[in-house]
Formats: C-alpha cells, structure tokens, sequence
C-alpha cells in the first residue's frame, strides 16, 4: 500500500502529470512522468515534496475484481520504486488490457522498463 502522502488524488494532478509528462510505452501498461521542473519553491530548510503516484485502470482491463487486483499490484510495485524518482515528482500509471491476464512479475518488468526509459537509464 502507498503512503498517504504518496497518494495521487486530485483530476488535476492526474492532467497535469498525463499532458506535462513525458509518456513511456510497455505492452501492459503506459507510465507519464512529470518533473517538479528547474525551480524548487522549497526553503533550504524544508523538506522536498514527496512524490505522489496515481493509478488508472479502465474496465477494458477486466471486471471489478480483476481490476481491483491490478490496482493493488500496481500500488504494491510503485512503493518500492518511489525512491527512484525525483523529489515532487508526479506518476501515473495507465494498465493497458493485457495487464489483467499478466502475473506479478510481468507487471514488475514493464514498469521497471517504463521507469528506467523515462529517467533515461539510470534508475535501479
């Protein structure tokens, strides 16, 4: 389960991090990525803002249950994989259809793909 505070809620945080983010592509899913930016609006003496993940799972993934299960996957690898990202970073994580006949392993594969791409090769 994600920190609250690693929790994407907010429609605008999702848009904001879907149209500002860069967008790589895997057969199971697709992850956007946004950066806070050059600018940190933080003091020195403040702690970075966390980063904050989000899911999205379409009833083309399956029904309730499938998708349920997804999504708990999906929260359960994104915990492990925050540390990677840049401080204030937003995540969203789109599963495509075939993630709901896909295994814990094949989900853990795609996104670590995905990650890595978007970071340019030096995560993990």
């Amino acid at each position: 389960m994600l920190p609250t505070e690693n929790r994407l809620r907010r429609r605008e945080d999702f848009a904001n991090a879907v149209r500002r983010g860069r967008r790589a592509g895997r057969p199971l899913l697709v992850v956007h990525l946004s950066t806070s930016g050059a600018t940190d609006p933080h003091e020195p003496g403040e702690a970075a803002p966390p980063t904050r993940a989000g899911f999205v799972v379409s009833k083309a993934v399956g029904g309730a249950v499938v998708r349920t299960q997804v999504k708990r996957r999906l929260r359960h690898l994104m915990r492990d994989r925050l540390i990677d990202l840049p401080p204030g970073s937003l995540v969203v994580v789109r599963a495509l259809p075939g993630s709901g006949d896909a295994d814990y392993g094949q989900l853990a594969r795609d996104l670590d793909a995905a990650i890595l791409r978007l970071l340019g090769g030096v995560a993990r």
